[in-house]
């Protein structure tokens, strides 16, 4: 049987391609369609642990929610997470292949195109429709040759195209028709029509420029999707807004760093309705509760940041006044006496002094850590008496040894024990990542941190809602079915 597709592509990035995605693959699974999200190439420093074993782009696993499937590396075969501004780590089918500067990149496409195709092949001999996801924008001209990304690869597998543009921006109009203007022939007969998204007010007044596009470039709108108040699903890269609230239970702070990596474990906190979250990236120190430091994807570059932005300076204050820290990943390496990179796997190799506050060290070594994982935090300064069951995944790089690694946060189903608290109880360090979404465990740690009790919301079920309501909101204001062919 012949499966179908269509590719969601966008007048720019953050247009709203990974949410429409996600949407229909949710619209289309209601229907009983066994389909799949697929996005070529993707960059982003939010992963994934996938099902197989690998990683992918934090969108990617959403879609993969949407469409009621496990995560799985040929949903993102090529994932490029920078690590300077010049290079990135590329993964390919879940592993990291390669270390590449822009340059480098471009002469290996070629094997990315070899992958992107054969994931390609084996979701079209699995699913009966595939929803594709490109990046950025198809208006780049600059990066046109051996596209992956774009139009590129809609040319290569000959599928349509339905282009988004982001009308809260501004000139939503120009998008459209000046991406138009920047493609081939055979690129603009292959987008079947446009989307318009993030509209706010009265939505007849935009008809005449609805009319007008129409008639300009021959394709139809098919719906202008509404600004969804509070609503919000993992981003795949940008920070997105603070919840600031002035009646908050609990004051939280988290470090973003120039290369933050999977900030998506903050969700839980920063749309939490009691939580006062701030993103601190320099200048004046907000005042906190508690101070998270999140993952990152160039641990001793953006320590160093830290220190410039006397970030150092500002966590000993915090703890002398009895605040409390948590480090992920990245943020756990910090929190130590030392990190080495002998072999310069995120940058020039060198060693680098940690803040000193958990006695370990760590070795980043080539060799990923790539796992899903399952068991109990059971420190009782964290959880008191009883054991609070956790899911969660690692995805790092480096090992880390020391004394501190003889108190454990939590112990796995496998009997390893992970993560370090401190002798006082103030600092908690671990390398599981999505420890807040359980409602349990993000009760424990809003007590540990001195807010008594939150309203205990589990960060699943919200993503699963989320989801409904988005699909809800594109099967009400857009003729989807006629987006995708049916």
């Amino acid at each position: 049987m012949h499966t179908r597709a269509i590719m969601i592509q966008g007048t720019t990035s953050d247009a709203g391609k990974s949410t429409l995605v996600a949407a229909l693959c949710r619209l289309l699974r209601r229907e009983g369609v066994r389909v799949a999200p697929f996005k070529p190439q993707n960059m982003a420093n939010n992963a994934a642990v996938t099902i197989d074993g690998g990683e992918i782009g934090r969108a990617q696993a959403v879609q993969a929610q949407a469409a009621g499937l496990a995560p799985h590396t040929d949903f993102n075969p090529v994932l490029l997470k920078p690590q300077s501004d010049r290079t990135a780590q590329v993964v390919i089918h879940g592993r990291v292949a390669a270390q590449l500067d822009a340059r480098q990149y471009h002469d290996y496409k070629r094997r990315a195109r070899e992958a992107v195709l054969e994931s390609w092949a084996r979701l079209t001999a699995q699913y009966d429709f595939i929803v594709v996801e490109g990046a950025g924008s198809p208006a780049e001209v600059n990066l046109r040759a051996n596209d992956i990304a774009n139009m590129g690869f809609a040319e290569a597998v000959d599928i349509p195209v339905a282009l988004v543009a982001d009308i809260d921006r501004g000139g939503v109009f120009a998008q459209l028709v000046g991406t138009l203007a920047c493609l081939s022939p055979s690129e603009v007969a292959r987008i079947r029509g446009f989307v318009i998204n993030r509209f706010r007010g009265d939505v007849s007044l935009l008809t005449p420029g609805i009319e007008w596009l129409t008639e300009r470039t021959g394709k139809p709108v098919f719906g202008v999707l509404p600004y969804l108040r509070n609503w919000s699903l993992d981003a795949e890269d940008s920070l997105q807004s603070a919840a600031v609230r002035c009646d908050a239970k609990l004051r939280v702070v988290a470090i973003a760093y120039p290369r933050i990596a999977n900030h998506t474990d903050l969700d839980p906190w920063r749309l939490h309705p009691e939580v006062d979250f701030r993103w601190w990236a320099g200048g004046p120190w907000p005042g906190a509760d508690l101070v998270i430091l999140p993952g990152s994807k160039a641990v001793r570059a953006d320590l160093a940041w830290l220190r410039a932005q006397q970030g150092d300076a500002h966590l000993l204050r915090h703890l002398r006044y009895g605040g409390k820290v948590i480090g992920i990943c990245g943020g756990f390496q910090m929190l130590g006496e030392s990190i080495a990179d002998p072999e310069g796997v995120e940058g020039a190799a060198g060693h680098s002094e940690g803040l000193g506050l958990l006695a370990i060290t760590t070795t980043l070594t080539r060799a990923k850590r790539l796992t899903q994982a399952r068991g109990r935090m059971i420190h009782p300064a964290v959880v008191g008496a009883t054991p609070v069951p956790v899911t969660g995944y690692e995805i790092h790089l480096g090992v880390s040894d020391g004394a501190a690694l003889a108190a454990p946060l939590l112990t796995g189903d496998d009997g390893a024990g992970d993560g370090a608290v401190s002798a006082d109880g103030q600092i908690v360090g671990t390398y599981w990542h999505g420890l807040f979404d359980a409602a349990p465990a993000f009760a424990a740690f809003a007590r540990w941190a001195g807010a008594g009790s939150l309203t205990a919301i589990d960060a699943e079920a919200r993503r699963e809602a989320m989801i409904e309501r988005l699909a809800d909101s594109v099967a009400t204001h857009c003729d989807w079915r006629a987006l995708v062919g049916c």
